[in-house]
């Protein structure tokens, strides 16, 4: 148990034990969430985050970098790897001096055993999550995500990871990673590396200390901005899309108005050759799983700028000739698997590759308005390559490296707005720019292309965020604690008072969402200084239907950085529930009273009876507080028994029997039995 202020926090921690057949290495990792802000991503111990590395299933081959965060199947990362190669290395395992060693973590191979050996690995907060309850249980959504091993109000970042890493080539990594839950500066992460000779090579401490020549760091990003719209989202778009098959990458070491320095690799959706309409933005055709609507569920820009990086181990200013290698890597190339560093052969192609230096043109370039997919001639797409070098190390010597990553794009309303217009296909359509087309494609992509420029706002506040120290602006602390309570004619939220101590606070905002948690929120409900309120009775509601709430605190607007005069908020994510509430009715006061509803259910029109968050969703209303309901078909099968308990009028059933199965049409009846033994009964029909 770890004691965090007044809260105290079981965590578990499951070590995987997992054989990789094809590389014959085990995991045995360990990772965590950044997930306080509108991007969520997930972080290993071995320092850098490789394909399937968190769940080492197929079907999370997209996981990681979630943007937007709170809708599902937002991820836009496929894999990452972090390689270390140097020349004229002295092995003392092999006994001799090798031409080219390199070290490896991804895309595909993690051996912490012997290759990347982690040292440190935490997860410190300014402040731990709130305590989040709906009808007395815990049901906030960081609950599962938000691990803190540590509570530190000085770091300058809501939330930093901590992590040091020995590799079996001598060199130390040093990782801070921070992530921000402003609105400003909630969707990219900053990365802080120290790569440092200290000449340890393995889990025993053991020195081989000797000079690193032609030192480069070399990482590998394989994007794939397309997870919602693939084969492990709702499935309307190619299935090569999810392993970044026609992902076009971009690289730019200037920026476009002032010509300063600017070193930004990105990447984005582009066209493929299977799928058979203009498929930038991923819109949406319809699937066996999700009917077509047209919205855009691949409208993200995702990349990364390099903020610093030393010229070299004396001379600590940023070198603008870094990354000296941007050059793409085909991501099934065979350099990509069963990454040995012993392999003499391979290893030579590897720093090869890391140093390939910077080319004529770019990924993007070379495709131009061509199908992604057709380029290279490669089933696996291309992957960002970035390698900083040749640096020489001295033991003790170290080099210093800061990286962000963020993603950006179009506001989910506008994927929505835009898409279904494209779907429609009736002009004229207006561009961005205010002028207008008949062109539908025409329309759909200038749209989709203005993502470009708001991931390259993202970075500007990124660097100009690292220049100024990591000082961001904070906004007040969420409540501390949380709750929601059902209740029978109303649903009753509660919350602590600890934000109203922060300079400039004002007040709090109350958002709710109907069916699901990952949908639009509406704000119903503000108080401000100096009539605060602590609660609040939310009685515009429908009985039958899920409702999900979260709570934000909110300055006077007098520290934004980016909007002034526009309140800094507190993350959605610190409140927001993950289970739902609903109307309960008060217990029934006759067995006459009970009902049956809908009844008769008609699949049909199962939209309009407890919307789809509930679609086979039937109440039985005004019964006993305390009743067993049994449910038989017509002719005296019992498919279901429900235990009634909660002293409410109200019990739910989900058309689902004791053995997991949907029920069929017919005629049902339900037996409710009260604990004194008086019974009452009620048929219902059903039609599907």
């Amino acid at each position: 148990m770890k004691h965090l202020g007044n809260k105290v926090i079981v965590t578990v921690k499951l070590v995987l034990m997992f054989l990789l057949l094809s590389a014959g290495n085990y995991f045995a990792d360990s990772t965590k969430w950044i997930a306080v802000g509108s991007l969520h991503s997930w972080y290993s111990s071995a320092g850098c985050e490789i394909e399937v590395g968190r769940t080492h299933l197929v079907s999370d081959q997209q996981d990681g970098l979630r943007w937007p965060a709170l809708y599902r199947y937002q991820d836009t990362e496929a894999a990452k790897a972090l390689w270390i190669g140097v020349t004229n290395y002295n092995d003392p395992k092999l006994n001799k001096t090798l031409n080219y060693k390199v070290v490896h973590v991804g895309p595909r191979v993690l051996d912490e055993e012997t290759e990347f050996m982690p040292v440190e690995f935490k997860l410190i907060g300014k402040f731990d999550h709130p305590r989040v309850y709906v009808d007395g249980l815990p049901a906030g959504r960081l609950d599962f995500m938000d691990f803190v091993d540590e509570v530190d109000e000085t770091i300058p970042s809501d939330r930093m990871i901590y992590n040091v890493v020995n590799t079996q080539i001598g060199v130390t990594m040093t990782r801070k990673i921070y992530g921000f839950s402003q609105q400003n500066h909630d969707n990219y992460f900053i990365y802080d590396y120290v790569f440092k000779n200290t000449g340890i090579i393995d889990k025993a401490g053991t020195v081989n200390q000797q000079t690193l020549e032609g030192l480069v760091i070399f990482f590998q990003y394989r994007y794939a901005p397309t997870r919602e719209g693939g084969p492990y989202g709702y499935y309307w778009l190619p299935q090569s899309t999810s392993w970044g098959h026609s992902t076009m990458n971009d690289v730019i070491y200037e920026h476009p108005t002032t010509g300063e320095p600017f070193r930004v690799e990105f990447s984005w959706l582009g066209l493929h050759s299977k799928a058979g309409y203009d498929n930038i933005g991923g819109p949406n055709v319809g699937s066996n799983v999700i009917p077509a609507d047209g919205h855009l569920g691949a409208a993200q820009f995702v990349g990364n700028i390099t903020l610093h990086a030393d010229k070299s181990a004396f001379e600590p200013e940023d070198d603008p000739a870094q990354p000296f290698t941007t050059k793409v890597i085909g991501s099934d190339d065979g350099i990509t698997y069963n990454n040995d560093p012993f392999n003499e052969a391979q290893m030579a192609a590897e720093y090869e590759a890391m140093t390939a230096g910077r080319p004529a043109q770019s990924h993007a370039q070379l495709v131009g308005n061509g199908f992604a997919d057709q380029y290279g001639n490669t089933s696996g797409g291309f992957s960002q390559g970035q390698g900083f070098g040749p640096y020489t190390l001295a033991p003790g010597d170290s080099i210093h490296i800061v990286i962000a990553e963020g993603v950006a794009g179009l506001n989910r309303q506008l994927c929505y707005e835009i898409g279904g217009k494209w779907l429609e296909g009736t002009g004229p359509f207006v561009l961005p720019d205010g002028s207008s087309t008949n062109d539908k494609d025409e329309y759909k992509d200038a749209w989709v292309f203005t993502g470009k420029d708001s991931l390259f706002q993202t970075f500007e506040r990124a660097k100009q965020v690292y220049e100024n120290g990591l000082n961001v602006p904070s906004p007040p602390p969420p409540p501390k604690e949380f709750s929601v309570i059902s209740g029978g004619d109303r649903i009753i939220l509660n919350w602590a008072d600890n934000a109203e101590s922060w300079p400039n606070f004002k007040g709090y905002r109350i958002y709710r969402a109907i069916h699901v948690p990952d949908t639009t929120y509406e704000l119903i409900f503000e108080t401000t200084l100096p009539n605060l309120v602590h609660s609040y009775n939310d009685t515009a509601l429908q009985r039958g239907f899920d409702y999900y709430y979260y709570i934000t605190s909110f300055d006077d607007g007098s520290t934004n950085d980016i909007h002034p005069g526009v309140p800094l908020e507190s993350s959605k994510f610190y409140t927001m529930t993950n289970d739902p509430a609903f109307l309960k009715r008060p217990p029934g006061k006759s067995l006459e009273d009970i009902r049956v509803v809908p009844n008769p259910y008609n699949i049909r029109s199962r939209e309009l009876q407890f919307g789809y968050s509930a679609p086979d969703r039937i109440m039985f209303l005004d019964i006993p507080g305390e009743c067993t309901i049994k449910i038989y078909t017509e002719r005296g099968d019992l498919i279901k028994t429900i235990e009634h308990t909660d002293g409410s009028g109200d019990e739910a059933w989900n058309s689902i029997t004791e053995y997991r199965q949907v029920v069929v049409s017919g005629i049902y009846i339900a037996v409710f039995i009260t604990p004194d033994g008086k019974q009452a009964i009620r048929k219902f029909v059903i039609i599907r």
